[in-house]
């Protein structure tokens, strides 16, 4: 393995993971770096940071998919952004390997490394989830998911078959944090707009359930208004079900199993089922000589330096989904800070100062300090809930401090515009229920024409397989 010729041999920053508080640190430090002789690179699989609070908005249709999407390349201009996946970092050696999109692996050297490779969705091992259920941790997933969603729609009502129609109106999410409440809340939304529109279906055809294992959804509220939650769920047609668990996916029939016992709470088939049970910390964490914790985060010292033993690695340092930081405050669920965007862009902004004070001598490194302010979610079009500094609240003013924060905190001035431009259409004109079909397949049409068989999508290959199976 040699190091790739286009790279610069300068002193290097090396940022693992352009996501919020990867971009975030770059965006810092890469004028400043540039200044001193060295060079900021950052290394992720995508050209892209993803805005992933605004996920669920795209799977309703507020937003559009490329506007909660920040271009590294665009915004990053003094940067060196190499599209890869870095795959082992030895940092005693004070070197990353990195496999690049054509699979060929390399070499990249570096003085300096901070791990920012954020969080991938958490799944267990389910007899057919991996065939059946998408998650919402990507903006293609967002967008597939609409998509999904609205073509079952579509297809139910030319079905004649009970059993088939049944299934493509019967939506299931599993997962009562957060993201799943902000993502059957946005999907009933927008089901219950499409159904509206189409004159052969019914909202009494439509199914959408919430299967949680734990006994409340979103412990990031109150206990009094998760249940109110759980009640405006209910009162828009939305079946709750806690301490109940997904058992089995197989040929898309959902088996689910209640906790307390083990035995089946119920049987039915779905073609749609989303997963948003939780994150891991992303798995190169494991793949370096960075000291990592039992739940497979890199183990950090308040400063953001990655610890070595009682003291700290030298030019090592981590923040994010995928460092253990701890919280000062206390009130992290085991001492440490929750993996959101609100921790991820204030840990990125201390340890973009540590490193100058570390590195250049300027200012004094100073510890990790964030008391949270709060947490609110969207439940659609002018509903929401949240505490925002202590304060509790429901409906219309909890769904603007929802939209309020996160049209701050989404980075750049261009793509704040666009999202808000996007909002003022829709309140304008109503939401865009259509659907744009077959992006998986895009050539089948010029396939066709030219008289070759089209390419059956994912979704058509899964049908296929449950129909033989039958």
């Amino acid at each position: 393995m040699s190091i790739t010729p286009d790279l610069s041999p300068k002193p290097r920053l090396l940022v693992v993971g352009g996501g919020y508080a990867g971009f975030h640190i770059a965006q810092t430090l890469q004028s400043k770096v540039k200044d001193r002789g060295g060079v900021v690179t950052v290394v992720d699989p995508r050209p892209y940071m993803t805005y992933q609070p605004f996920l669920p908005e795209v799977v309703g249709g507020h937003i559009e998919g490329r506007h909660v999407i920040v271009d590294l390349q665009t915004h990053l201009k003094d940067t060196e952004v190499v599209r890869g996946a870095v795959t082992k970092v030895e940092h005693a050696r004070k070197v990353a390997v990195v496999r690049g999109e054509d699979g060929a692996e390399f070499e990249v050297p570096y003085q300096d490394i901070v791990m920012t490779a954020g969080a991938n969705t958490r799944v267990f091992p389910i007899p057919g989830l991996a065939e059946q259920g998408i998650g919402l941790k990507t903006v293609e997933e967002a967008e597939a998911l609409r998509n999904q969603i609205l073509e079952r729609l579509d297809a139910a009502a030319l079905m004649t078959d009970a059993e088939q129609r049944r299934a493509a109106l019967t939506f299931v999410v599993v997962g009562g944090g957060f993201a799943g409440i902000e993502a059957i809340a946005e999907m009933e939304n927008l089901i219950r707009t499409a159904v509206s529109r189409n004159e052969n279906l019914s909202q009494t055809e439509v199914r959408i359930v919430l299967v949680e294992a734990m006994g409340r959804i979103m412990p990031e509220v109150s206990e009094d208004q998760a249940q109110a939650v759980v009640a405006h769920l209910k009162g828009r047609g939305i079946e709750v079900l806690l301490n109940t668990s997904l058992g089995d996916a197989t040929g898309g029939v959902m088996k689910l199993v209640n906790m307390a016992d083990k035995s089946e709470a119920d049987s039915f088939r779905a073609d749609t089922l989303v997963w948003t049970a939780g994150v891991a910390a992303n798995g190169v964490a494991k793949q370096t000589d960075f000291p990592v914790e039992d739940r497979g985060r890199i183990e950090v010292t308040p400063t953001l330096q990655i610890k070595d033993g009682e003291g700290v690695l030298e030019g090592a340092w981590a923040c994010g989904d995928v460092a253990a930081v701890p919280d000062l405050t206390g009130a992290g669920p085991g001492g440490f800070c929750v993996p959101n965007a609100q921790h991820a862009g204030r840990q990125a902004a201390q340890l973009a100062k540590n490193y100058m004070a570390v590195r250049h001598g300027e200012g004094e490194v100073q510890e990790y300090v964030h008391k949270s302010l709060g947490a609110v979610a969207g439940l659609g079009f002018l509903k929401g809930v949240g505490n925002p500094m202590g304060v509790k609240l429901f409906g219309v003013p909890a769904f603007l401090a929802h939209r309020g924060y996160h049209a701050y905190a989404m980075p750049t001035l261009e793509r704040r515009f666009r999202i808000v431009s996007g909002w003022i259409a829709e309140t304008l004109f109503g939401r865009d229920s259509t659907s744009v079909d077959g992006q998986e397949t895009p050539f089948n049409a010029f396939r066709e024409a030219a008289g070759a068989e089209p390419v059956p999508s994912t979704l058509e290959k899964k049908r296929a397989g449950e129909l033989a199976a039958k």
